[in-house]
């Protein structure tokens, strides 16, 4: 972060990860203009759809922590 931006915009989103059709996703904080698996700030859970019914795993501590930052 330089002085004149002060405020990084971040989005918490998946990362996909896995082989092909058994994709598996990792709920990460990351910045606005990085890349979708690209790099991230913090992992907060993962998201598992394969398994039925579709597993989520989210630490809501860190995940309120950032939705409070922003």
């Amino acid at each position: 972060l330089t002085k004149y931006n002060k405020f990084m915009s971040v989005k918490i989103r998946l990362a996909r990860r896995g082989r092909k059709k058994m994709a598996i996703y990792d709920v990460v904080v990351a910045d606005a203009r990085a890349p979708r698996d690209g790099r991230f700030i913090e992992k907060i859970g993962s998201y598992n759809p394969n398994t039925n019914p579709a597993s989520i795993n989210i630490n809501n501590e860190r995940a309120l922590k950032w939705l409070l930052n922003g």
